[in-house]
């Protein structure tokens, strides 16, 4: 192991000034910073963790909370917790994961223990019982969700009203008159999680404003789920020629039912899907889509969250606009018999 001292050898300085670069405590001349640096890479130095922590009072950790449950699409969420530990490496943080279903406990663990600078959460529900303890402590936090009330909170994600707004635009302007949402698993919704809710929403306040007839209905996802789920929409809205569907394990199911029952996609019904773009490029018949930006909500949610920590941001709602493209799963609605 190479020590603090090799390092102020090496560079030709002390080893408090080594100290100094290293915590930025004082200021340093260019030259003297550049030399030190240059030893360390050549030398291969590490700070150690539990040293660099006492003397800067802080852990350069970020506690990400990801409650794996099952009803959740877990590719998305560990996207998002790849983009947030790759983005914290570049700005000098390590990450650590929380995936326990703790809620409260493990903001009150976490602020109380000094164990990380600060968090990340995700799996944000409307009213979310994490969101009151994190308003009492002060320990800097981000949201990578949207909760019903934001105040004195920072969050990151997707506009999920506009992108249910969007899937209904697109499928009205091909004509499209009684559509149908197949949505996340029931207790998904029964927790009020946002990004759920807040689809809904917009699908919801989009198709009033159009005139268009909607159902709703969840769907645990897999082919038998997707066959009771389809044969009652079917049985309720004959006439439906339009599906969004935000669950990526009824995606391929829902294809293959159409098929079995003989509705050609796009000629006969179109889907859009809310769904990683992936997912979209490789079913059966490439959708027509809304991606979720995962990599992109995770590294904006550590950039707010650094920005805080370094005393240069305050509370601010980052909502990413929904972009929807265009494959062969969507067409004009077939012509009345």
């Amino acid at each position: 192991m190479v020590t603090l001292a090799e390092v102020a050898q090496h560079a030709g300085v002390s080893a408090s000034t080594v100290s100094y670069v290293l915590s930025g405590k004082r200021s340093i001349s260019v030259n003297t910073r550049q030399r030190v640096e240059r030893s360390i890479r050549e030398l291969g130095y590490h700070p150690n963790a539990g040293a660099r922590a006492l003397a800067s009072s802080r852990s350069n950790i970020i506690a990400l909370m990801v409650p794996l449950r099952r009803d959740i699409y877990v590719p998305v969420m560990m996207e998002i917790a790849i983009a947030v530990a790759t983005t914290a490496r570049t700005h000098g943080y390590d990450v650590l994961l929380l995936t326990g279903e703790e809620g409260p406990d493990a903001v009150r663990r976490v602020a109380g223990s000094g164990l990380a600078d600060g968090m990340i959460l995700m799996d944000v529900e409307l009213d979310d019982e994490r969101l009151p303890l994190l308003r009492e402590t002060d320990q800097p936090a981000v949201l990578i969700g949207l909760p019903a009330d934001t105040s004195g909170l920072t969050c990151v994600d997707l506009d999920f009203k506009a992108t249910g707004a969007l899937c209904v635009d697109h499928l009205a302007q091909r004509g499209h008159h009684d559509i149908a949402v197949i949505g996340e698993a029931p207790a998904v919704y029964e927790r009020h999680t946002g990004f759920a809710e807040r689809t809904l929403d917009g699908v919801r306040a989009r198709a009033r404003e159009l005139g268009m007839r909607l159902l709703h209905r969840p769907c645990e996802g897999g082919y038998d789920a997707m066959a009771v789920t389809l044969a009652r929409i079917l049985d309720e809205r004959p006439g439906t020629t339009g599906f969004v569907v935000q669950n990526e394990s009824a995606l391929e199911p829902l294809l293959a039912l159409l098929r079995q029952r003989g509705r050609a996609v796009p000629e006969d019904v179109s889907v859009v899907a809310i769904c990683p773009e992936q997912v979209a490029v490789q079913a059966s018949v490439r959708l027509t889509s809304v991606s979720i930006p995962a990599q992109e909500m995770g590294r904006r949610a550590v950039e707010q969250l650094v920005a805080k920590l370094d005393g240069r941001g305050g509370d601010e709602v980052v909502l990413l606009a929904p972009e929807l493209t265009v494959r062969a799963s969507s067409g004009p609605a077939p012509a009345a018999p």
